[in-house]
């Protein structure tokens, strides 16, 4: 799935912060309700504009991110 079909950022909504194409609810709150267990079924009644592949770009975005935001640790030398 290509998460930049369906999450966009525009100064005019929400300061800038990533929503979902059409919509103002932000990638933030999806992601924290994702990451507080809450499933697609449970997330998409509280936001009816939201369709389930808007999740499913939430959780592409977040993999696709994860990479770019994680350090790498040092390898331990051994000796």
């Amino acid at each position: 799935m290509n998460h930049q079909d369906r999450i966009v950022r525009d100064q005019a909504i929400c300061g800038g912060e990533p929503v979902f194409r059409g919509t103002r609810v932000t990638l933030r709150t999806v992601l924290a309700s994702l990451a507080a267990g809450d499933t697609a079924d449970a997330i998409l009644p509280d936001f009816p504009t939201l369709k389930a592949e808007d999740v499913q770009a939430a959780i592409a975005f977040a993999a696709a991110s994860a990479g770019e935001d994680l350090p790498v640790p040092a390898t331990p030398h051994v000796r």
